[in-house]
């Protein structure tokens, strides 16, 4: 109850209580913080992809703000050789508004990204957007097969089903890459596992099939023990390095991280930096109340 009360009051808190612990998940709102930021992991081995904050648009010219400033955030990390890639979430350039505009917005980022031979990771949100981003992934991977990458939610009951339907697009000259997450979004029990150790379950299960099938996977956890579970299935069924890396949130599970950093393991930090740092704060806390009870402790206790 405490934690969803403070979910619900926080975004009538002043901006600058929330950015107390909003600023050690959040690199900053420009492209230079960003960059310090993922300049800075990158000195401590780590890789990075970057994400635009800003999804909940109302219109297509914010949408087209938004592509302008990945392009910008392209040429920018290129030219400053950040080791890293691109993060976007489909909803920023008006996938609820036009689909139509948001693939072509979306087709020119990937298009400039693999022009610098880089990768583009499509954001899977919503129950409501996931079919939509399914299709727009296929359609980017066509074009630009080694480019474009999606994410999945193993929480949701489809997704197993989805990771088979799609194995038509994948071969060992051209895999796929997804990111595999358990999922945050607020979805009914009807589509979406509730239970702590059913979707811990599913989202091993969905690992050992990807692995398994030689699809290339980012495993996106801060769960110790599905870390200790993804490294059972690489090590029994002899997976070799370049197949898969770890994935976190920038700020989150710093020990975890290093453990995993000095088991010789490939870690790429998820950066998220924009504007709109107040909403996505606000909206996560919403999403996933639990959160709440890290948040204060993280403003006492470090790590």
């Amino acid at each position: 109850m405490m934690n969803k009360l403070i979910a619900r009051t926080l975004p009538y808190f002043p901006k600058k209580f929330v950015w107390v612990f909003s600023r050690k998940y959040i690199a900053g709102e420009t492209i230079d913080e960003a960059i310090l930021a993922c300049r800075q992991l990158n000195d401590n081995g780590m890789l990075v992809t970057v994400d635009l904050l800003g999804e909940f648009i109302t219109n297509l010219d914010q949408a087209k703000n938004n592509k302008e400033e990945y392009l910008t955030i392209i040429e920018r990390f290129e030219s400053e050789n950040i080791k890293g890639n691109y993060s976007l979430k489909p909803t920023s350039f008006g996938l609820l508004i036009d689909k139509e505009v948001c693939y072509q917005y979306v087709r020119e980022i990937v298009a400039r990204a693999a022009a610098s031979n880089n990768f583009v990771r499509i954001d899977m949100e919503d129950s409501k957007c996931v079919d939509l981003e399914i299709e727009m992934f296929r359609q980017l991977k066509a074009e630009f097969p080694a480019h474009v990458g999606l994410v999945f939610q193993a929480y949701l009951k489809r997704t197993l089903d989805d990771l088979k339907a799609l194995m038509d697009i994948h071969s060992e000259e051209q895999p796929t890459n997804y990111r595999l997450c358990k999922g945050i979004y607020v979805e009914p029990k009807e589509i979406a596992y509730k239970d702590y150790d059913e979707v811990n379950a599913c989202y091993l299960e969905d690992l050992e099939y990807l692995l398994k099938n030689k699809v290339y996977v980012g495993i996106a956890t801060h769960d110790r023990k599905l870390v200790e579970g993804a490294i059972k299935i690489i090590t029994e069924n002899n997976i070799p390095n370049e197949q898969f890396e770890f994935q976190m949130l920038y700020g989150v599970t710093p020990e975890l991280r290093k453990e995993i950093l000095n088991k010789g393991y490939k870690m790429r930090i998820y950066v998220p930096y924009g504007k709109d740092w107040f909403g996505y704060s606000t909206r996560r806390l919403k999403e996933n109340p639990k959160m709440a009870t890290h948040i204060i402790k993280s403003l006492f206790i470090k790590g």
